[in-house]
């Protein structure tokens, strides 16, 4: 890990749950970290637990001023974990303008940017890694997430054109399409997943199957229910699965706060 992508690692959206996962389990395998979020108490935290040295940034990854300096860090980075993410559930039209233009500013333009400009770096000495937090949301639209899938399946089918245009060039790109994980953000909204649909894992276990994958396929699904779901689905009518996501996203968010 620290030969192929040390010695730094950028982690954007660190703050807690899958980013603070990676934080952790890099450090483990020896890189040092800058730790990327807008506050900064959360990161100052995760640092002082970490046993390699680790730089914080406060930065708004979703603002061109934020991700001009994420794009600007120093440090002999080889790995970049782009986590930071939006994920409003609500009907498409009952999210604003404004809201729909910041879910597409952090979950498209900051990962594009950030993965042009620390690709050019990587390229430029041979070696490095790019990780775009893609979701199973990416397999089809649904109901309640509609924007949100839509900029995940970007996020998938670039990490994928990204895997053949920059492997060759000894840069190694995974999109990671979780399911359901039990992160502070999905606790908070009150989740009831339905039996059809696999319970939520971890953040360390998205994590320990990301950095297997890493460097082998451009697509990791962490989680064998989550694997064997997206297996069975795809085969099945677009309309049809459409529908399944839709009911089972529904159901999942009935208890959600108003």
């Amino acid at each position: 890990m620290q030969d192929r992508y040390g010695p730094w690692a950028v982690v954007v959206g660190a703050s807690d749950g899958i980013g603070a996962a990676f934080a952790t389990q890099l450090a483990a395998r020896g890189l040092n970290l800058v730790l990327v979020a807008r506050r900064a108490g959360p990161l100052e935290e995760l640092a002082s637990t970490l046993p390699t040295r680790t730089r914080v940034l406060t930065a708004d990854a979703g603002t061109a001023d934020g991700v001009a300096a994420i794009a600007a860090a120093t440090e002999d980075i080889g790995l970049l974990v782009c986590n930071a993410g939006l994920a409003p559930i609500a009907e498409f039209l009952d999210l604003s303008a404004q809201q729909h233009g910041a879910i597409i500013d952090l979950n498209v333009r900051c990962a594009a940017l950030l993965a042009h400009a620390y690709g050019q770096r990587f390229v430029a000495r041979g070696r490095g890694g790019i990780v775009l937090l893609s979701s199973m949301a990416s397999e089809q639209g649904s109901a309640l997430v509609a924007h949100y899938s839509a900029t995940k399946a970007y996020l998938r089918v670039l990490a994928e054109g990204l895997w053949n245009e920059l492997r060759p060039r000894g840069v190694d790109v995974l999109a990671v399409c979780p399911g359901l994980v039990a992160t502070p953000t999905f606790e908070r909204e009150r989740p009831a997943p339905p039996p059809l649909v696999p319970p939520p894992i971890s953040s360390s276990a998205v994590v320990k199957a990301s950095l297997r994958a890493l460097g082998r396929r451009p697509v990791v699904i962490p989680g064998l229910r989550s694997r064997l779901t997206a297996w069975v689905t795809r085969p099945l009518p677009r309309a049809l699965v459409i529908r399944i996501a839709s009911s089972q996203t529904r159901a999942i968010y009935r208890n959600r706060p108003a």
